[in-house]
């Protein structure tokens, strides 16, 4: 009797996963033309810091073709992401409490946009000032000239970094939705957040001041929309949904 809704699932599972492999490769077709323009793009940054006359280099015989299609596609899979966080939601939607609809879909849709916003933020405020200081730090002697799979290694670690450190409103909220943690407990963590910010900083960006401080910062600012959206989506009067009713 359980066999053929569960064949049903997994057929439906292979169509949504079918559908967003498509959407993706798709998009990277269309922007193969591109990649080297896109890895260009990506590098701006770090070349406008670069003194005059300096460059990157490819130390391997296939990095010029190899990297920029990693990047390629890692765009292609950020341009697709909404067909694909589509077929996701298509895929589990109908096995989903109405008011369970209403926070997932919202908070995923605040966690893309938030991602997106920490890369920005690292691309066009951290990088151009990271890479200054460090050319400006570069000693006498020493040629600045920076292999681009490292360099492509390099950004994504700090796109991940600025990333996860965006999400952290949403992270605040589910604790709150979960009651892990209450509301007045977040403010009473407040100092330990803000050391704590400051000791991720420290390990997931450049050995330099600023851009510690330009990470620390926004994750404590963050913290703080977290606690705010928090006390405006529990406070009291709002009605709690246990199964299909409504307390």
């Amino acid at each position: 009797m359980n066999e053929q809704p569960l064949l049903a699932h997994l057929l439906e599972l292979r169509t949504r996963l079918v559908r967003a492999i498509l959407g993706l490769m798709l998009v990277f077709l269309g922007l193969f033309h591109w990649s080297g323009d896109i890895y260009h793009i990506l590098a701006k940054p770090l070349l406008d810091a670069l003194p005059n006359g300096g460059s990157m280099i490819a130390t391997e015989v296939t990095a010029t073709f190899f990297v920029p299609m990693k990047l390629t596609m890692l765009v292609a899979f950020l341009i697709s992401l909404p067909n694909t966080l589509y077929q996701v939601w298509a895929f589990v939607a109908p096995g989903l409490y109405s008011h369970e609809k209403r926070l997932i879909l919202p908070l995923v849709v605040a966690s893309v946009l938030l991602f997106l916003l920490g890369m920005s933020f690292a691309y066009f405020l951290v990088f151009p000032v990271a890479f200054h200081f460090f050319s400006m730090m570069t000693p006498s002697g020493v040629s600045m000239m920076t292999d681009i799979d490292k360099y492509l290694s390099f950004v994504m670690g700090m796109f991940i970094a600025f990333g996860v450190t965006f999400e952290v409103p949403i992270i605040v909220i589910v604790l709150v939705r979960m009651g892990v943690v209450s509301v007045a407990k977040l403010h009473e963590g407040r100092p330990y957040v803000i050391v704590g910010a400051f000791v991720v900083a420290a390990v997931v960006t450049p050995p330099d001041v600023l851009s510690q401080t330009m990470l620390a910062v926004p994750l404590w600012l963050l913290y703080e929309v977290g606690i705010i959206m928090a006390v405006f989506m529990s406070r009291p009067g709002r009605a709690i949904t246990v199964g299909n009713q409504e307390k």
